[in-house]
């Protein structure tokens, strides 16, 4: 009930978040104050925006959930300086406290208290890591966050070449655009869409990833084979270390599968001791000593027991 439970607020409060940024749920207040300044009148123009309470209301019930639930597993955790290194536990905490110091300094009208609190109306992003709960209850979650750690270094190997290739053919397509447009005006540059090479950053990026957004693009034959080039230079570079990251999934998910087949472990049934004369115990006796070689005598005896006992 308690993984439900948690799962249902977690869905929750994400809706809520989401709805909250719509404009059918905010209200622009004006808040214009006109205070006089050296016999002027001086009108400093401020809006604030309202969200609907009705929102307010259901993120302040799955906060109180979340702590609940916060506070349950610290005061139940065995190893408490584990629970605070937890990654989940760390972004939980971080995910509930800007509510309550929000809702603490709703009440002041000083200045300070007026900043810091849309301070914390901007960072309200940091309700979307409660995603990152969802990994306590799917195990394909726990499995991606697995094959991401132990891809590390193919990450990293990726995003040096990137790197690498973007200052490559950010460089040559400045050049080459510079070139194709007028090799012997110095200001070419600022005829075409690269005016400068931190520019073609952007555009190396894009390119390189083959998304294409088609904001920049060369207008001349030589930046049409640089830009040729770096879209192959960006599929080969992109498609190297994916097998890895590949059979690292495969690899953890199949492990995650083979483990929930396992059976569960049983508990072991212990049998209670017999006691020495009682019925059961001579009949035990009676049927280990059938075993031994004196088969009749010992077949004999658990006849004559039997007829006792009726």
């Amino acid at each position: 009930f308690i993984a439900f439970a948690s799962l249902f607020f977690i869905l929750v409060s994400i809706t809520t978040f989401c709805l909250e940024t719509h404009e059918a749920f905010n209200t622009v207040i004006n808040k214009t104050d006109a205070f006089r300044n050296d016999s002027l009148t001086d009108f400093s123009q401020q809006y604030e925006i309202e969200t609907d309470p009705a929102l307010t209301y259901v993120e302040g019930v799955c906060v109180l959930w979340f702590t609940f639930e916060f506070l349950v597993r610290v005061t139940f955790s065995p190893d408490k300086l584990e629970f605070v290194k937890s990654i989940l536990n760390i972004i939980d905490f971080v995910a509930i406290l800007p509510f309550y110091l929000e809702v603490g300094l709703s009440g002041l009208s000083s200045k300070a208290a007026k900043d810091v609190l849309g301070f914390l109306r901007v960072v309200r992003f940091v309700r979307i890591l409660r995603i990152f709960k969802l990994t306590r209850h799917f195990v394909g979650l726990r499995v991606l966050g697995h094959t991401l750690r132990a891809s590390t270094n193919e990450f990293l190997l990726l995003i040096i070449f990137l790197a690498l290739g973007v200052l490559i053919f950010a460089t040559m397509i400045y050049y080459a655009e510079r070139i194709g447009a007028s090799p012997n005006d110095p200001t070419a540059s600022h005829h075409t869409m690269f005016k400068n090479i931190p520019i073609g950053f952007w555009w190396a990026v894009v390119t390189m990833t083959t998304l294409g957004y088609g904001d920049m693009y060369p207008q001349t034959w030589s930046g049409m084979v640089v830009g040729a080039l770096c879209a192959l230079a960006g599929v080969l570079t992109i498609a190297m270390p994916v097998p890895v990251i590949v059979n690292n999934f495969g690899m953890y998910y199949s492990l995650a599968m083979a483990k929930q087949k396992l059976p569960k472990k049983r508990k072991k049934h212990i049998p209670q001791a017999v006691q020495t004369g009682s019925p059961s115990y001579c009949k035990t006796d009676l049927s280990t000593a059938c075993n031994s070689t004196q088969g009749e005598l010992c077949l004999g005896q658990s006849r004559g027991l039997e007829r006792h006992r009726s």
